[in-house]
């Protein structure tokens, strides 16, 4: 029985050690995320940061636009990614090319790295251009079930979250915001939440605490303020509202009357 007892404690001890270990190399100094054993540095994402600020220069005041080129109006300078839209790209098309190979799947169509580069206003010579654009094009492989109808709930969220973008006016009720959000863009974009979510959840995400939460949007309101994203890793202290079509598409209609 001792002998027994002994081996079990054993067995209880290496288990404790692997879970020590495991907890450990998930956290390592100069990682923002990990995708399985797959680790996207830190290091990675300032090489994309960089090479967006280096191909799209913030014009100076009074500079003449290149030859051949249309002057840039106030409010069309280049919309640099932040570092959390690095990662949460990065991690999602690590995700999509995993499950695409691992399930067979082949892009629906192909995503132009000039419409991308139209919808952010950046340089189609950006690398994170092409990134996002080889991220559409792999998304467009991933099966999406049929609309999905927003709950109650899912619509409060929404409307709060249009407000807080100033997208929404402050004194439209939930009802009459409802009325003009719900619709089949909406729909579309929570089956697309709901796929991606999925995938998400299967090939073990972990996020640097600095990122979190992190979302990679769907849909959003006018103004970029994520409608519809897709959780990526663990969420922070903080609940995280995931009630977003892939960006560049129409967004959604709010009312402009109370």
């Amino acid at each position: 029985m001792t002998g027994m007892r002994a081996r079990r404690l054993v067995a209880v001890a290496s288990v404790a050690v692997g879970l020590v270990a495991l907890a450990g190399c998930r956290s390592e100094p100069g990682v923002a995320a990990y995708v399985g054993d797959h680790r996207i540095t830190e290091d990675a994402v300032t090489e994309v940061i960089d090479d967006a600020q280096a191909k799209n220069p913030t014009p100076t005041e009074g500079a003449e636009a290149p030859l051949g080129e249309e002057p840039q109006l106030p409010g069309q300078e280049p919309q640099l990614p932040g570092r959390s839209q690095v990662v949460s790209t990065l991690v999602l098309s690590e995700v999509c090319e995993r499950i695409s190979a691992d399930e067979g799947y082949r892009p629906q169509s192909q995503v132009d790295p000039a419409q991308v580069a139209q919808g952010i206003g950046l340089s189609p010579e950006t690398g994170y251009v092409r990134q996002v654009a080889e991220l559409y094009t792999c998304l467009s492989g991933i099966p999406i079930g049929a609309p999905v109808a927003p709950t109650e709930q899912e619509l409060t969220d929404l409307v709060e979250a249009g407000k807080r973008a100033g997208a929404v006016p402050p004194e439209v009720t939930v009802e009459q915001a409802a009325s003009q959000l719900d619709g089949e863009q909406l729909r579309q974009a929570l089956a697309n939440r709901n796929s991606l979510r999925e995938a998400v959840e299967t090939y073990d995400v972990t996020v640097n605490p600095r990122y979190r939460p992190l979302v990679f949007p769907v849909l959003s309101f006018t103004g970029q303020a994520v409608a519809v994203g897709v959780p990526l890793g663990e969420p922070a202290s903080d609940a995280v509202n995931d009630i977003s079509t892939p960006r560049p598409r129409p967004e959604p209609a709010v009312p402009t009357d109370g």
